[in-house]
């Protein structure tokens, strides 16, 4: 009985309530207890406390649906903002991304991304501010900036109509493919491309056909060669030189200028990277500017540390790395011979180690009476690319002849030549070959 009365003393009990309010709604007491049982108005403010919402940023930014797969992208990270890149001959996208992993983590994941994949990284990041990595994979070019622990939401190029989480770091993404659609750039686009073109590191014409007007000038048997890794975008002139600050060092090729060591290594990776570009195990790595230099003379600021240093840790240059101690000196800007052209080059021809080879091995195969003076390294190169037929490099950029000058400087045409063709005899392919099969 005692049960079924309690839903009657509990009525009763809050109409007694509601009678006491009442009465009291407009006496000192009533207004007291109404202000007590009022809503905080500093919790009003802050709805998080509530509950009734999180301080987590959503957005309603969404990746637009050709942004490129092959683009790593972070797996803790939210989109904040997109907006479209455009200019004459590419088209691309700048897009903002938060996450609340420090900045270190997510550097370290983009670094094992480019490095460990297809990507041609370019340029990687400092230790001074926006750090950034410049990669290329066929016609797209891509900006990661990732800001230091320092340079969280201190950057100009944080994202103003995107407020973000205080505590996260914010990082942004621009890429550009190659388009031949023509668009007039508006001045967002500009500036946001802008920081992709005028990073250091990155020549605008590397990828992209070059249209060299003194072609007349490339000797008759060397010409078909130039012009086809020409228009494979290789052939990038050597900026560290004063030599090539004309007006003219963008549309001149020059074709009987002597070509310097680090300007060759550059056109080496270059090629092989663009002809190899769907076959990763091929592609030479460029080193990172956190590596230890292999040489005295090309420190980790040199503008080409990333080839040399990439060719050092392959082992296809003579270097401390590879058990030679006394090629601590690189001469980047010292003249490339003719037997430092076949040297570098061979390897990536026959894909597997050099043949043992002696003076009379060189003199019986190739006949030259200056095999005497050819430097015991470059013997085996030489060897071995007397077995390579007719896609020799002495053959094809040298021609018949009983004397190989090991010392002579070569020039550019000359080393154009060389890079044409890449393989043995029946597995190789040429320049030729690839923009064939781009077409």
């Amino acid at each position: 009985m005692l049960l079924n009365k309690r839903p009657i003393l509990f009525t009763g009990f809050v109409a007694c309530l509601v009678g006491v309010l009442t009465a009291c709604a407009n006496s000192p007491t009533g207004q007291s207890l109404e202000r007590s049982l009022a809503v905080d108005p500093k919790l009003e403010d802050n709805a998080s406390v509530l509950g009734s919402q999180t301080n987590e940023q959503t957005s309603s930014a969404q990746l637009p649906e050709d942004f490129p797969t092959v683009i790593p992208r972070y797996p803790d990270a939210q989109l904040q903002n997109v907006e479209p890149l455009t200019r004459s001959d590419a088209q691309g996208q700048r897009s903002i991304w938060s996450s609340t992993d420090p900045s270190n983590d997510i550097q370290a994941f983009y670094r094992r991304a480019f490095e460990s994949g297809s990507w041609q990284v370019i340029s990687a990041p400092n230790q001074d501010g926006m750090n950034s990595f410049i990669v290329r994979r066929n016609d797209l070019k891509v900006r990661v900036s990732i800001p230091t622990d320092t340079a969280i939401n201190d950057t100009e190029e944080a994202p103003n109509e995107t407020e973000t989480d205080p505590n996260s770091t914010t990082f942004e993404i621009q890429y550009l493919r190659s388009s031949t659609e023509t668009a007039a750039p508006s001045d967002a686009s500009e500036s946001s491309e802008t920081a992709i073109e005028n990073t250091e590191s990155v020549d605008s014409t590397s990828g992209k056909e070059q249209n060299f007007t003194d072609f007349d000038n490339v000797p008759s048997g060397l010409r078909q060669y130039v012009e086809d890794l020409a228009a494979l975008g290789v052939l990038t002139p050597d900026a560290s030189s004063p030599n090539n600050k004309s007006e003219d060092s963008g549309t001149q090729f020059a074709a009987n200028k002597i070509i310097t060591r680090r300007q060759y290594a550059r056109w080496l990776i270059e090629t092989n990277n663009r002809i190899y570009e769907n076959s990763p195990g091929k592609q030479i790595r460029l080193a990172s500017e956190t590596t230890q230099p292999a040489f005295q003379d090309v420190p980790a600021s040199d503008p080409d540390f990333g080839v040399i240093q990439g060719l050092a840790e392959a082992g296809l240059i003579p270097s401390p790395l590879s058990g030679n101690s006394t090629e601590v000196l690189f001469r980047p800007d010292a003249p490339l011979t003719r037997e430092n052209l076949v040297l570098w080059k061979v390897p990536l021809d026959i894909r597997q180690g050099l043949p043992q080879a002696s003076l009379d091995a060189v003199q019986q195969t190739w006949g030259f009476q200056d095999a005497g003076k050819i430097d015991p390294k470059a013997m085996r190169a030489i060897l071995a690319d007397f077995q390579n037929g007719e896609q020799s490099i002495i053959r094809r950029v040298f021609g018949y002849t009983t004397l190989f000058q090991p010392k002579k400087p070569v020039t550019q045409a000359e080393a154009a030549a060389a890079l044409w063709y890449f393989g043995s005899q029946g597995e190789g392919i040429s320049a030729s070959e690839v923009l064939q099969q781009s077409n």
